[in-house]
C-alpha cells in the first residue's frame, strides 16, 4: 500500500469521523478487572462498577450544574469510586507486593491533545488516578515514579494515609496463599492477582482486578484511565501495563481510547492497546471486531490472558477477554448494561 493511499484513508476516515460525532451519544465504559473471578466476588464487582458509572455519568452530562461534558472528568470519576472500593485490586484492596506493602500505579489519557500522566510505585495514597492527572496538568513530563512521584503528590496536597491503610484482609489472606505456593513452587509467570479468596482453590492463577474506563462525550472527545495494584508478591519496584501509555491505556480522538486488564507483563510485551487501536486505524475494524482479534492474538502468541474495554471514535465499543471472566460495565441512553461472563449481558435503567 502507497503512502497517498494510506494518506487519503487516514484524510477520509478523519472526515467520517469528525461528521459522525454531531450525533454520537456520551458513554461511558467501565471494567473492574479480569480472571478467575468466584461467583462470590462477582456481584460486587458488578455492584462497584454501578456505582461507578452512576457517580461519573454526570460529567458526561451537561445539565445546570454542569456545563461542559468531559470525557476525562468522567474516567477520573469512575476510577476514582471504584479505587474506593475493596471488591477491585487498585487503591484500597490493592495487591500486596512481595514484602507484604502496597504499591500502586495509574495512567490516564486526553484523546483531544494526546496528553497524558502516569504514576507509578505510590504507596498509601488512595487514588493514583488523580496523582496522574495531576502529572499531565502540572508538569512537562508524562510519568513519574517511586520516591519522587510520591513527594510530588503530597506537595499537591494528596493526602497521604497511615502506613497500610490500604492493605485490606482479604489481600493479606490471598498473600499469605502466594507465599505459601511460593515456597512449593518457583514458577511465578502468572502468579495471581486477581484478590478473590474464594476462587484460589478451583480457579487459575491469571488475569487481574485491575481497574479502567474509557469514555466519549459529546463534542467526541476521548479518553481512557487504568490504575492497579499490580499482581501479588511481585517485586519491589516492578511496574506493569496500567500505567504504561499503548499498553494498558491509550486514547486518541481520531481512532478511539482503550483500558486493559490481564497478565501485566503479557500485556506490556505485546502492546495490547496500541494492537487494538491499530486495527481500528489501519484495518478500519470496528471496536469490537479490533478488541477480540487482538485479545486473541496476544493470548495465542504469548500464553498470557488479558481483556480490555474500547471506544471508537464513532462511538462503537468493544468489548473481549480471554481469561474466565471479566467485569464489564457501560452507561449509554440512561441505560446500564454489564456483565462478567461470555455471552451473558444484563441491562436495568441508569
Amino acid at each position: 500500500m502507497t503512502a497517498y493511499t494510506l494518506g487519503y484513508r487516514y484524510l477520509l476516515k478523519r472526515n467520517l469521523s469528525m461528521a459522525g460525532k454531531l450525533a454520537i451519544k456520551p458513554i461511558l465504559l467501565v471494567h473492574g478487572g479480569a480472571g478467575g473471578i468466584s461467583d462470590t466476588l462477582a456481584p460486587r464487582k458488578v455492584d462497584g462498577m454501578k456505582q461507578a458509572l452512576r457517580v461519573a455519568v454526570k460529567h458526561l452530562l451537561v445539565t445546570k450544574d454542569i456545563s461542559k461534558s468531559s470525557a476525562l472528568d468522567a474516567v477520573e470519576a469512575a476510577v476514582r469510586i471504584m479505587e474506593c472500593d475493596e471488591s477491585f485490586n487498585a487503591g484500597y484492596g490493592s495487591c500486596l507486593n512481595i514484602a507484604g506493602k502496597v504499591e500502586v500505579e495509574a495512567s490516564i489519557m486526553d484523546g483531544s491533545e494526546l496528553r497524558a500522566g502516569c504514576v507509578a510505585l505510590l504507596h498509601d495514597i488512595i487514588h493514583p488516578v488523580s496523582v496522574a492527572r495531576c502529572i499531565m496538568h502540572k508538569t512537562r513530563h508524562v510519568f513519574l515514579a517511586g520516591e519522587a512521584a510520591q513527594k510530588f503528590a503530597f506537595n499537591q496536597g494528596y493526602e497521604q494515609l497511615a502506613e497500610n491503610s490500604l492493605v485490606t484482609e482479604s489481600a493479606q489472606m490471598t498473600w499469605q496463599k502466594h507465599q505459601e505456593r511460593h515456597v512449593r513452587c518457583s514458577d511465578m509467570a502468572f502468579t495471581r492477582s486477581e484478590i478473590d479468596v474464594g476462587s484460589i482453590k478451583k480457579d487459575p492463577p491469571e488475569g487481574s482486578g485491575t481497574v479502567g474506563a474509557v469514555a466519549i462525550d459529546i463534542e467526541g472527545n476521548i479518553a481512557a484511565a487504568t490504575s492497579t495494584g499490580g499482581i501479588t508478591g511481585k517485586m519491589l519496584g516492578r511496574i506493569g501495563d496500567s500505567s504504561l501509555l499503548g499498553c494498558g491505556t491509550y486514547a486518541d480522538n481520531l481512532v478511539g481510547g482503550v483500558s486493559a486488564t490481564g497478565h501485566g507483563e503479557t500485556i506490556m510485551r505485546f502492546n495490547l492497546a496500541q494492537k487494538i487501536m491499530a486495527k481500528i486505524h489501519y484495518e478500519c475494524k470496528t471496536a469490537q471486531a479490533a478488541t477480540e482479534e487482538a485479545c486473541k492474538e496476544m493470548t495465542k502468541r504469548l500464553l498470557g490472558t488479558g481483556g480490555a474495554i474500547t471506544i471508537g471514535s464513532n462511538g462503537q465499543l468493544g468489548v473481549y477477554w480471554t481469561t474466565r471472566r471479566m467485569a464489564w460495565a457501560y452507561v449509554k441512553n440512561g441505560e446500564i448494561c454489564y456483565g462478567v461472563d461470555h455471552d451473558k449481558t444484563f441491562k436495568e435503567p441508569l
